[in-house]
């Protein structure tokens, strides 16, 4: 049976080119345009019917992804499930995903909401030389690729190939003729601003569309001897279309396309086919319109089918080139399943060689799926470090090598952060905060930070916090920091503020911990405060106060979202053990050690566009009534609904929440880029000064409904609760974490 199969692989290989040498050579162009790249699809599918070969392609931006995939031996109904089946607008996002950060990372990550590329170094200010990086995109296209190796030469694929990129400096078409196809694919699909450039034998290349958008030349130098070329790009647009700057900024790179395809349409001769599908009205960047472009396609080619017959070959002439074509695909996409004989890091960043191969989890002698992959680089990626996380395969002598390409932020290593938050319940407690910082990375061997931080507005902070990984692979960590903030410290009668405090503290903690997962961590250490309590209409001399102690605190945070999660769980719980000082304010403080506990749960679970969310809170002092300064707050948006923001404290609190949120964006609306939540929420709680006086009879119920949204720069809500006292408030919040 295997000699048979040999025998046949032999003779397809043997016999194609004769059959080849004895017509004329095809080559197909395909053009970019971006979402409209599905009606390549088409064509191919009627040049398939039609029994007209392929015997060299090329293309520029989604043309090249089409070319590359029709290039290893897909036929055009695999090309259209993969194409159909990638979530293209995935693409266009790096961020990662908050449910696999650090815990470290996704606390600052809510305080810093608004996403800042922004770094220092050597003198000058930094930034990413596009908004994306291109991580995301490269796993969709090693998702449709599947894990094939590098390539000598694009010859070798099952049809020859070519794709065309842009010279970033020279602005000169760049023809990649070999390596990565999926690297070849990105840089020729990389639009400049956009995404970053992709790097290329020394060369910062980005979209072909700038130089060569149908690179009619290439196929011919490649020894086409009939060229059918499939024109997709966007045409210039009339006058009174150029009404906005993004019109006008589409109408000039519309110049550069049309120019280099109006040169490359003067190569066609009589014998050549130009094939332009009924695009013009369709968007280069609404991916849901590839079915109608797949079918304009068909159309298109259907109507030049007078043409495209004459290179038509017989049934079983064309029975043949098919067989050929999948044979060499078969041997291009068998090795994806070997295993792999070695990994090898090309480490360019700081981060030790050992955490990155404990972070891959891929061994030698493992066979390796594309999924299992990517999701290998997404665990790198999302140690938060790098700018790019890269894999390729190559076939050596000692079999399959995976190398993984690791790249430190450009903009690094020291980075500006920054948060905006904006929270109002339609009366006197209105808040506005900006919170900024800088940080220093890689300070010592094992990755040690220096954060700064500022905070404006209703509240005022500075702090400054060295942050020290005690070992290469940054389990175990110290900290130390200093923070001075005032804030408003607001006394309520009946949900009525009655007058307010300026609460002024200096800090210093020093801790050590451990990170037990990429979630989680315990930290034990020291605090110290000193601070005064000031009221200048009515108090005549500050009121100070001091203590001391030490800490434990444990958390745990899988939440995909700190305010709207459909998934995972948030706990923490700290212990504070504190002597207390504060004889100035209260005549029978006797300094006693207070034990502070506070416990948190936040957890969320999802049936489709439909989630339920539990919360509860709890906390307890042994120092009863006036005896601790240290209290627990209650009230404000899902908090006590209907209450403002902590008009409710005391010594000990019980609170729980029990949250629906539907998704009306992407169930009911068609919204893609952000959900639109429709939410109801049933609490109770209460807060107590005196433990004698804690009883669950004394709960306040309370109810909300809101609608919100939660974008790269955080939630956004609006709300309104009440209470079962008659309390009602409205709620608005942009950027803040409740």
């Amino acid at each position: 049976m295997m000699r048979r199969i040999l025998a046949s692989l032999f003779l397809c290989l043997f016999l194609t080119p004769l059959i080849a040498a004895e017509r004329p050579k095809i080559g197909l162009v395909l053009s970019g345009g971006g979402a409209k790249g599905a009606a390549h699809v088409g064509v191919l599918k009627i040049l398939e019917e039609h029994h007209i070969p392929v015997d060299y392609v090329a293309g520029t931006s989604i043309g090249a992804y089409v070319a590359g995939m029709y290039s290893l031996g897909y036929s055009a109904s695999e090309v259209e499930a993969i194409m159909m089946g990638v979530n293209w607008d995935s693409g266009y996002s790096d961020t990662i995903p908050r449910n696999v950060l650090s815990y470290r990372d996704k606390q600052l990550r809510d305080r810093y909401n608004i996403p800042l590329n922004i770094g220092y170094n050597e003198g000058e200010v930094r930034a990413p030389s596009g908004l994306l990086r291109g991580q995301t995109m490269s796993q969709l296209l090693r998702q449709s690729t599947d894990l094939v190796s590098q390539f000598g030469d694009f010859d070798d694929l099952a049809i020859p190939y070519r794709a065309v990129a842009t010279d970033l400096e020279t602005s000169l078409p760049v023809v990649i003729s070999q390596g990565s196809i999926v690297k070849a694919m990105q840089a020729s699909a990389t639009v400049p601003g956009a995404l970053q450039p992709t790097q290329i034998d020394g060369k910062l290349l980005v979209d072909g569309g700038i130089a060569n958008n149908m690179p009619v030349d290439v196929v011919k130098a490649m020894g086409a001897d009939i060229i059918i070329a499939v024109d997709i790009g966007s045409p210039l647009v009339k006058k009174d279309k150029l009404d906005s700057t993004i019109a006008v900024l589409d109408q000039l790179s519309n110049f550069l396309t049309n120019a280099s395809t109006t040169k490359q349409k003067e190569l066609l001769t009589d014998n050549d086919v130009l094939i332009r599908p009924a695009i013009d009205d369709l968007s280069t960047t609404d991916f849901t319109i590839m079915p109608l472009a797949l079918t304009l396609g068909r159309e298109a080619a259907n109507s030049q089918l007078d043409k495209l017959s004459t290179m038509s070959v017989s049934p079983e002439e064309y029975a043949a080139y098919v067989a050929a074509k999948q044979a060499k695909g078969k041997v291009l996409i068998a090795g994806v399943s070997h295993p792999i004989k070695k990994i090898v890091f090309d480490n360019h960043s700081k981060v030790s060689l050992n955490l990155l191969k404990e972070t891959l989890e891929l061994k030698e002698g493992q066979s390796v799926t594309k999924d299992e992959l990517n999701e290998a680089l997404k665990r790198i990626y999302s140690l938060n470090k790098f700018e790019r996380v890269d894999a390729e395969f190559v076939e050596g002598e000692e079999g399959r090598v995976l190398t993984v390409s690791t790249h430190a932020k450009s903009w690094g290593p020291n980075y500006f952060q920054l948060g905006f938050n904006w929270e109002d319940d339609f009366s006197d407690d209105s808040a506005i905060a900006f919170d900024m910082a800088y940080t220093m990375t890689d300070l010592t061997r094992n990755g040690g930070e220096w954060r700064n931080e500022v905070k404006l507005g209703f509240e005022r902070l500075f702090a400054t916090e060295f942050y020290q990984p005690l070992d290469r692979d940054q389990e175990f960590y110290s900290r130390a920091r200093y923070q001075y903030d005032t804030q408003s410290w607001g006394l309520y009668d009946n949900n009525n503020r009655v007058f307010d405090f300026d609460k002024r503290t200096h800090t210093v903690e020093l801790g050590i911990g451990y990170n037990f997962i990429l979630q989680g961590m315990v930290e034990l250490g020291m605090v110290a405060e000193k601070g005064s309590i000031v009221n200048d209409a009515w108090l005549t001399e500050d009121f100070d106060f001091s203590s001391y102690g030490a800490y434990f605190k444990f958390g745990y945070d899988s939440l995909d979202s700190i305010s709207f999660p459909t998934s995972g769980n948030r706990v923490t719980f700290n212990v504070y053990v504190r002597n207390e000082d504060f004889a100035d304010i209260v005549d029978n403080n006797e300094n006693e050690y207070s034990v502070q506990i506070e416990a948190d749960w936040k957890g969320a679970l999802s049936v489709g566009n439909h989630a339920f969310v539990g919360k509860t809170s709890l906390a307890t002092n042994n120092n009863d009534g006036f005896n601790t300064l240290h209290l627990s707050e209650l009230g404000g948006f899902l908090n006590l609904s209907g209450y403002h923001k902590d008009s409710l404290e005391g010594a000990h609190k019980i609170f729980g929440a029990f949250i629906y949120q539907y998704d009306l964006g992407r169930d009911a609306l068609g919204m893609t880029d952000y959900p639109l939540y429709l939410g109801w929420s049933l609490e109770a709680g209460n807060v107590w000064y005196e433990r004698s006086d804690v009883s669950l009879s004394d709960l306040i119920y309370a109810s909300s409904l809101y609608v919100g949204t939660d974008t790269s720069m955080g939630p956004a809500a609006l709300g309104f609760g009440i209470t079962d006292m008659g309390d009602k408030s409205f709620y608005l919040f942009i950027g803040k974490a409740f």
